[in-house]
């Protein structure tokens, strides 16, 4: 890997661990020769207003920067995510809190990472998106999410009647609290929770898992990458809530129709040659703490 020389900064700016730690960055990268961008938010944060380094005045800025290093926890990175689009710049994630899967440095080894990413000694992940096109009033909304879609009766303790068809082929009505659409990366956030599979990031394939089904017959379903994924909504009379990985809404009608497809760019993770997934994985999941030496 290229040494980098610039990096932008993006923070959860709420959180008082972030503004301790930024100090040290920025001193970090003047060591390095690095050129540090913060975010209009950090500079425009009564915290960051002393703060003279150059600003990310819009997204096309990330564009130029040779990484972005995201500090918070998987919510801070997932709509970073969503923000670089197709803009190709990577990203480290520092986790703020515990270790997580998609912010996977911790505080404890962050310099440590810093330094890996400074000498070029580190590697690039993709990971797929997946997007949405909604069919609304006449017009079309799309949206994108790195972890899930996940569709709602907009009425509280209502179910959702949903048609799901793949590829042109009908998959079935399902009747469920909601329906999660996942990536592989997804699939171990609601989906899991919701029953679904643990899918590694290497396996390009999008996971259909309903939360509560209310007939047994209906259990999650992983299909490939490139499918089609239609979603009707024939015999509901309520709102319908679209949600996007955990952050932002939309509200959809009985007559919308929802397609779900792979994004057709990725977003590139940086990641290092002794970082282990199922270490992660056996961390947060508590996995074999019974009898383990």
């Amino acid at each position: 890997m290229n040494h980098p020389e610039s990096f932008g900064v993006w923070g959860n700016t709420d959180k008082e661990s972030f503004w301790e730690i930024l100090p040290d960055i920025l001193s970090w990268a003047g060591k390095k020769g690095l050129d540090a961008y913060l975010t209009t938010r950090i500079l425009d944060h009564e915290k960051g207003s002393t703060l003279t380094s150059k600003k990310i005045r819009s997204k096309d800025d990330m564009s130029v920067l040779d990484f972005m290093l995201v500090l918070g926890g998987d919510g801070t990175f997932l709509s970073l995510a969503r923000a670089i689009e197709h803009r190709n710049t990577p990203i480290l994630g520092i986790h703020l809190g515990d270790l997580g899967f998609l912010a996977k440095v911790t505080l404890k080894d962050l310099f440590v990472r810093l330094d890996q990413v400074a000498n070029g000694d580190f590697i690039v992940e993709k990971r797929i998106l997946v997007k949405a096109s909604i069919k609304k009033n006449g017009q079309t909304i799309h949206h994108v999410g790195l972890n899930d879609f996940v569709l709602s009766n907009g009425q509280s303790h209502r179910m959702l009647n949903a048609t799901v068809s793949v590829n042109g082929h009908l998959v079935g009505n399902y009747r469920s609290d909601g329906l999660i659409i996942a990536t592989p990366t997804g699939s171990t956030a609601y989906s899991l929770s919701a029953g679904g599979p643990i899918v590694t990031p290497e396996v390009d394939s999008l996971i259909i898992t309903p939360t509560a089904a209310h007939t047994l017959t209906s259990r999650p379903l992983v299909i490939p990458a490139d499918s089609k994924i239609i979603l009707d909504f024939p015999d509901t009379n309520d709102l319908i809530l679209f949600i996007a990985d955990g952050q932002v809404h939309e509200s959809l009608d009985p007559s919308c129709q929802v397609e779900i497809t792979k994004s057709d760019y990725d977003v590139k993770l940086i990641d290092f040659k002794d970082s282990d997934y199922f270490q992660t994985l056996r961390t947060k999941m508590g996995w074999g703490k019974r009898g383990e030496h």
